[in-house]
């Protein structure tokens, strides 16, 4: 098949409300790659993968939706972006099983994700044990040369990159049928949480991206910091608050934050956590406003949001159906 330059492929877990960690983390990089590569960005929603642990289908639905509005709302362009839902594609399930008809045991044995749930006490399914297999079809159906991942997901690209490589060699053609993808490390740094753990759902340390207001204060004057008293000079480079702080200003800002850290003092008076924490809430208030702004638009008008999630599926599905085309006359169904 024809190689695009360049493809890009990932996958957002519908896991609801969507937090500091989520923006900085993962979206804001899927935002810029959609500038870098427009036209070229598949971004699904999995919520086939959700059912390895998810049981309630209205919560389901609605994350699924909550997570549409979300990019929506923070700046995703669907001509620029394809945002759909990972099941109105039918034709990666189907492409799951090509591939599983190649895949040795072994290397699904060897899944440091299934592993990892499987210890936290989650129910070890055949769909979660698989969940690699699926994984690998939701990359390689269309096509896409990158996916970028953080370092705990680089395994399940290798492992792509074994599916690929098995099926073409089980199936040879000229020119092979799947593509081999390459990830793309992101480069962003771990947000820290209000309890200075990695931000994370699990760990319910979070603060959501459209938070405001006095629920926002709350959050922030939640987060852990020593007993350094007012006044007194802080160590900006071991502060939770100064390193969610540093996410929404300027270099500029961030070195004149540091100097007020160092010395105890803000324009002449005493400066300490309490402060830092009261211009974070501002900050964030501020730098989301306008997404804040749409989301509320988006919740009013939900067809906005179906109309996008149908018309972004509808051309991952033409993309999908000619992978899975080649993939079936390479092997002998058509």
């Amino acid at each position: 098949m024809d190689q695009p330059r360049a493809r890009v492929l990932s996958g957002i877990q519908p896991s609801g409300q969507k937090h500091l960690g989520n923006y900085f983390g993962a979206i804001a990089q899927y935002l810029a790659l959609q500038d870098e590569f427009p036209g070229e960005c598949y971004f699904f929603i999995a919520d086939y993968h959700a059912l390895t642990s998810l049981r309630d289908p209205p919560a389901l639905r609605e994350s699924v939706r909550e997570v549409a509005r979300t990019y929506l709302a923070l700046g995703l362009d669907p001509h620029k972006a394809c945002l759909f839902r990972q099941s109105d594609v039918p034709e990666v399930t189907e492409l799951m099983w090509l591939l599983a008809s190649v895949t040795g045991i072994g290397l699904l044995e060897r899944a440091h994700a299934y592993k990892d749930k499987v210890d936290k006490g989650l129910k070890p399914s055949v769909g979660l044990f698989t969940y690699p297999v699926l994984m690998a079809a939701d990359i390689l159906i269309y096509q896409a040369t990158l996916v970028p991942v953080g370092k705990d997901q680089l395994q399940h690209v290798e492992m792509a990159q074994d599916m690929a490589t098995h099926f073409n060699e089980a199936f040879p053609t000229d020119p092979p049928p799947l593509c081999r993808p390459e990830p793309r490390l992101s480069s962003a740094a771990v947000v820290p949480g209000l309890d200075g753990q990695k931000m994370s759902s699990s760990y319910g340390n979070t603060i959501g991206i459209f938070e405001s207001g006095k629920a926002l204060k709350k959050r922030t004057g939640q987060i852990v910091t020593d007993s350094t008293p007012l006044g007194a000079p802080l160590d900006p480079d071991k502060c939770n608050v100064f390193a969610l702080l540093k996410l929404v200003l300027g270099p500029e800002q961030r070195d004149e934050l540091a100097g007020w850290y160092r010395a105890g003092t803000r324009a002449g008076q005493p400066f300490g956590y309490g402060h830092a924490k009261q211009l974070l809430a501002e900050r964030i208030e501020t730098h989301f406003a306008a997404a804040r702004a749409r989301r509320e638009e988006l919740v009013a008008h939900p067809e906005e949001v179906e109309r996008v999630l149908a018309e972004s599926a509808e051309r991952a599905r033409r993309l999908a159906r000619r992978t899975l085309d080649a993939c079936k006359r390479a092997c002998g169904l058509t």
